[in-house]
């Protein structure tokens, strides 16, 4: 059955969400395909291991801990194309740009402005998708476009590791190819401006919690529901147990699984893990509802014990579980703050929850970091705890949502 949104737009709901997926698959073969050689690149303009860390730890947190700034802003100037074509813009220029550095300083002001575009667009990008979900189903519509996204994930990096195998290393080249296909997103986003101008007419159904009717200048002193602080304190606990890809790798590379030339190849592939799973649990949070987050802290757990042995096939079956959880992480995880938060604070809520999910994420990679270097066996009981914790508070969160969750085989779009 067709929803009348959809007649009044020129666009299906749908449409609008795989044509900002392609801009999002575009977009990260640019700016994965940079993050995939910041050290080396940062280290042949004369930066040691510290400085390495500093930068693209200096960069990891603009583009988590300013959304605190840009999620709010967005709500009170309500201009969410604006803010998404800014932060997009940014991202472009700044990695061919990067290719073209000769100092240090240079690059390093660059690597963290690419970031800094992702913490400006984010927000507002997500309240955009957030509108045209509540017609398709928010885990499918979410799961759709963290598909499409990952599969530029998965070809930026291929793309330059072919281009420095073929000019010896040069990274001028490979990151100002990267230009293509940015111009290619922010002409495609552009165009999706002019075909949806107000997405936010595709949401005519209420969300799930109560909404306050309040103007836009009041939308920023709202308070969120206490179900929303829940939900993040389920997340922060889930992320302070996660192991990080780099820890994962360090691994590997350390203990002699596997080769250091493989690691990208099996990044690559947990990247698809990721597009696969984002699909999957998108599906499973529309048709069974909040149950479905308990799959992430059971995976979470699964990982130290696959991921830090020194049997290839099973540190490769780690990487894989590793990506799945990933991918949950990336679409069913945004598309509950959509169900929880009214539109009117719904930018702010995700450059919050965007912030706790960073945090976490940073105390996870260091966490997991020391207990390695320490014991692996007490890395594996240490984050078992950690997730059951965790899997405590997604009870909490269930039992909140109960009563306000319509039946997902009755409300779900078929």
């Amino acid at each position: 059955m067709t929803s009348r949104t959809d007649t009044d737009h020129r666009l299906s709901a749908w449409r609008f969400i795989t044509t900002f997926g392609i801009v999002s698959l575009l977009a990260d073969v640019v700016y994965e395909g940079a993050r995939s050689i910041t050290g080396p690149l940062l280290a042949s303009l004369g930066a040691g291991g510290l400085v390495v860390g500093i930068v693209t730890g200096v960069g990891e947190a603009a583009a988590l801990g300013l959304r605190l700034l840009s999620g709010p802003l967005t709500d009170r100037t309500q201009r969410f194309w604006a803010w998404s074509i800014s932060g997009y813009t940014l991202t472009i220029v700044s990695v061919p740009l990067l290719g073209l550095a000769g100092a240090l300083w240079v690059a390093a002001a660059l690597v963290i402005a690419e970031r800094v575009g992702k913490a400006v667009r984010s927000p507002a990008k997500d309240t955009l998708l957030s509108h045209a979900t509540s017609v398709t189903g928010r885990g499918r519509g979410f799961a759709v476009h963290e598909a499409l996204d990952q599969i530029g994930a998965v070809t930026g990096p291929l793309v330059v590791a072919a281009i420095l195998a073929g000019t010896g290393n040069d990274y001028g080249p490979a990151l100002g190819v990267l230009a293509i296909p940015g111009v290619l997103a922010l002409s495609l986003l552009l165009w999706l401006r002019r075909r949806a101008p107000t997405p936010a007419d595709y949401e005519t159904e209420p969300v799930l919690l109560p909404s306050v009717t309040v103007t836009t200048r009041a939308a920023a002193t709202v308070s969120l529901p206490r179900a929303f602080w829940t939900y993040a304190v389920f997340t922060g606990v889930t992320m302070t147990g996660f192991a990080t890809f780099g820890v994962l790798s360090f691994h590997m590379v350390h203990r002699g699984v596997i080769s250091a030339a493989w690691v990208p190849v099996i990044y690559a592939a947990a990247m698809g893990a990721d597009a696969v799973s984002a699909l999957v649990s998108g599906w499973a949070y529309d048709r069974f509802g909040s149950v479905t987050l308990a799959a992430l802290p059971i995976l979470a757990a699964l990982i130290p014990f696959l991921a830090f042995t020194t049997t290839p096939a099973v540190v490769l079956v780690g990487a894989m579980v590793w990506g799945a959880s990933v991918g949950i992480q990336e679409s069913t995880l945004r598309a509950v703050v959509a169900d929880l938060i009214p539109p009117r604070r719904r930018a702010t809520a995700y450059g919050i929850y965007a912030a706790v999910l960073g945090g976490a994420t940073a105390i996870g990679g260091a966490l997991t970091g020391f207990l390695y270097d320490v014991s692996v066996p007490a890395l594996v009981i240490v984050t078992a705890a950690i997730q059951l914790t965790a899997l405590a508070v997604a009870a909490v969160v269930l039992l909140q949502r109960r009563a306000r969750e319509p039946a997902r085989d009755e409300a779900a779009p078929h």
